[in-house]
């Protein structure tokens, strides 16, 4: 999925442009060093203490001049208007966050409204469209039946929350002024990976072939994950 924002940042900015990148629920920090590395100031927000420690060791260990680039504020992602002015934001981060939260609009409109112009907001949510399909193809055909049809399931840390549908989310970013520009599937063939699973010795082939998969219809439609960019009007 990097390399899917990478091209969408570079589609989208000048070459060498530092950007401003709000980055909600940042968990550990894995995306907003990334982008910190490459010269961009990150603003991550999170509300878990553990996630917040996490990050916060993981910044400990970068040079100064990235640590300097990174701002992490505990709180969560529905308050943004109350740390940040409109348009504050080249890119905003929304990233395996809208499955914990039972209406997203209010939050969606809240991070477009972060976006200055021309911004780009890039989600990360579960595919509503696919629920069956880990179910499916782990043989589990009771929990497949009982997939369809539905917006919710039971993630790996056994917490139950929702997913999205593609043609809702393409009229909900519409409707905030940032509409869709491009989708991608996320985890179209290694959605049943155990968690503790290796790197494979074709590894590089894997991530060729998600890769491909991820930006190719049909497979994308079946992805566990849907990455989607929407561009502030």
């Amino acid at each position: 999925m990097a390399r899917q924002l990478d091209e969408q940042i570079a589609g989208r900015f000048p070459v060498g442009q530092r950007l401003r990148v709000l980055d909600v629920g940042m968990g550990q920090g894995t995306q907003a060093l990334r982008l910190a590395r490459t010269g961009h100031q990150v603003t991550g927000v999170e509300r878990e203490p553990t996630m917040i420690a996490a990050a916060r060791e993981a910044l400990a260990g970068e040079p100064v001049g990235i640590r300097d680039r990174v701002r992490i504020i505990e709180g969560d992602g529905q308050d943004t208007g109350v740390h940040f002015l409109p348009g504050s934001f080249d890119v905003v981060l929304c990233h395996g966050v809208l499955m914990y939260v039972e209406e997203p609009d209010a939050l969606l409109a809240g991070l477009a409204r972060m976006l200055a112009p021309g911004g780009l907001l890039s989600l990360l949510v579960r595919n509503a469209d696919a629920l069956a399909m880990r179910p499916g193809l782990s043989g589990d055909w009771a929990g497949a039946l009982d997939a369809f049809d539905t917006f919710s399931y039971r993630n790996r840390l056994g917490l139950d929350v929702r997913a999205d549908r593609l043609t809702t989310l393409t009229a909900a970013l519409a409707g905030i002024g940032a509409p869709l520009q491009s989708w991608y599937g996320v985890r179209v063939f290694t959605d049943t990976a155990a968690d503790d699973a290796g790197a494979p010795d074709d590894l590089a082939a894997l991530l060729a072939a998600e890769e491909r998969a991820g930006r190719t219809d049909p497979y994308r439609a079946v992805a566990a994950l849907l990455h989607l960019c929407g561009v502030r009007g």
